[in-house]
């Protein structure tokens, strides 16, 4: 998902806005994992290694971590446009 908003010329509410949203997306990827990796481990001590518990998790798991990171730089973008706002 490219990143196309232009956050200069957005008033500062949305900024407030788009930021809640940013932090929202980032608990749900961390819940998200977490129970991933719950899957893996449950997986692994009830069947042991398989390609359903261990693989599909893991593929699942690196595309939300990837997600995460573009999230975490808007959300860097989004304050630093904040922080402008609020010393100006």
């Amino acid at each position: 998902m490219p990143n196309d908003k232009d956050y200069a010329a957005l008033p500062l509410e949305a900024l407030l806005a788009e930021e809640k949203d940013v932090k929202r997306n980032q608990l749900l990827s961390a819940a998200t994992i977490g129970f991933l990796v719950g899957v893996m481990v449950y997986g692994l001590v009830k069947n042991g290694l398989g390609f359903l518990y261990l693989a599909i998790p893991l593929f699942l798991i690196v595309g939300i971590y990837k997600n995460s990171r573009v999230q975490k730089q808007r959300l860097e973008q989004i304050r630093a446009e904040i922080g402008l706002r609020k010393t100006a």
